[in-house]
């Protein structure tokens, strides 16, 4: 079992299944207030006759599922936030948006209790990867209207680390402030802190040889990839730790040092479900064979509640105890994709992460982008990798993109073209990266 440090909440990280179905249950029934006290949750509490303050969890399976559509068609209805509002406009200091990356993007207002809960929940993100107010962390984030840049900030300085925010600064500029600050910990994305790693290499700089112990990564699947993760780690000399969470919900998710690639689920804070994306049937905890949807209520956001929120993300539910001695359930291998950007190449279901993991297990940490172009009602892929102009100097020649094709058949039984483009040629990203492009079909 880790150091007291590396918990939250030792109690909860460590309770029985039925000691947590007991503290999900009252969280629950003292939300329901905030449930029923808003238009849009409240027609569906009516027609279903669901009534989670008497009943709890009981009730839960009642409420119909919330969709990020759904959400975004009330907002543009009842503009501009929509009826989820449960307290007069004055209670709600804190106002940010999704990312828009699948859409417009939505607004998501939180009271002064809600950000406490934004705060909890990084709190054991940090616990888990053992921070301390030892630590120095950068954030090397944009610090636009995203409210995971600012939670996780805030959420730090509660636990007493020096923050050194990296907004407003270029990719070197941020390589150098690590350095010369001696950060311990460094908060990106994982396209990010391969970025940063090749702006570091471009300008002589050693990452490796800093004072950075641990890398924190959300926003795209990516830490929890096997090669992904080994790129990280050897570029920083530092241990990588995923975690995932939604603007709509919070901070959902963290991983532990004693169980690389599986993120916890944070049960103290969310009830969680795995469902079918398909059809929406609840699917067995331990007889999942294939990705299933989460589905996640926030038990502590009160002024805009979610209640079932569909995240989209694919997950293998595990919920045996980790060797950390934490007894929530854990999703095996992180995000694994999510629902609407899964492609299908020939038949066969394809995922950005698993694409990802192949291609670093040949070429390390060169940036790549794939064109999706739809023929005959399904997708093919045409693979592009940077490479330097002497390529055949370089690790990634023409040996290496045959290498990239047959792994690719033998692992996915598909046929992917790969191209080298020249080094630079490719877009770079400080937030999420966007590696899939869709050209016009073709007939």
């Amino acid at each position: 079992m880790p150091p007291d440090h590396h918990f939250y909440d030792q109690a909860l990280e460590t309770a029985g299944r039925e000691d947590l179905r007991r503290h999900q249950d009252e969280r629950l029934r003292r939300l329901a207030h905030a449930i029923r006290d808003n238009a849009f949750y409240r027609e569906r509490l009516s027609a279903n006759g669901a009534d989670p303050a008497a009943r709890g969890l009981e009730d839960l399976g009642k409420i119909p599922f919330t969709t990020k559509a759904e959400l975004a068609e009330d907002q543009r209805a009842f503009p501009p936030f929509g009826r989820l509002l449960a307290d007069p406009h004055s209670h709600y200091p804190y106002i940010h948006q999704t990312s828009g990356t699948s859409g417009n993007p939505l607004l998501w207002l939180d009271t002064a209790d809600d950000w406490e809960t934004w705060l909890r929940c990084w709190g054991y993100v940090y616990r888990a990867a053992g921070v301390t107010e030892r630590d120095t962390a950068f954030f090397a984030f944009s610090f636009g209207p995203y409210v995971s840049h600012w939670a996780a900030l805030d959420g730090a300085r509660r636990l007493g680390v020096r923050c050194l925010p990296g907004g407003g600064m270029s990719s070197l500029q941020r390589v150098q402030a690590i350095l010369d600050h001696r950060a311990t910990v460094v908060l990106s994305t994982p396209t990010y802190a391969l970025r940063l790693a090749e702006v570091a290499r471009e300008n002589g700089l050693d990452l490796a040889s800093g004072a950075v112990r641990a890398t924190i990564h959300a926003g795209e699947p990516g830490a929890s990839v096997p090669h992904v993760r080994g790129c990280i780690e050897s570029a920083w000399g530092a241990c990588c730790f995923d975690h995932a969470g939604a603007t709509e919900l919070g901070a959902w998710g963290f991983e532990c040092a004693a169980h690389p690639g599986a993120i916890h689920l944070n049960e103290a804070e969310f009830v969680f479900e795995v469902i079918d994306p398909a059809t929406g049937a609840a699917a067995a905890p331990g007889e999942i064979d294939a990705p299933a949807e989460l589905v996640a209520t926030a038990l502590g956001r009160a002024g805009m509640p979610a209640v079932r929120y569909r995240t989209g993300d694919l997950v293998l539910l595990d919920r045996e105890p980790c060797p950390c001695g934490r007894t929530f359930a854990r999703a095996r291998g992180g995000v694994l994709g999510r629902t609407d950007d899964m492609l299908i190449v020939r038949g066969v279901n394809v995922y950005p992460a698993t694409i990802d993991d192949l291609v670093r297990s040949h070429v390390g940490a060169a940036e790549y982008e794939v064109e999706v172009t739809r023929v005959g009602g399904l997708d093919e892929l045409l693979l592009k990798i940077e490479a330097p102009d002497a390529a055949a100097d370089s690790a990634l020649n023409t040996d290496t993109l045959d290498q990239v094709e047959r792994t690719i058949l033998r692992r996915l039984n598909i046929r992917v073209a790969v191209r080298r483009v020249p080094l630079g040629s490719l877009p770079r990203y400080e937030l999420k990266a966007r590696r899939y492009k869709r050209k016009e079909d073709r007939a």
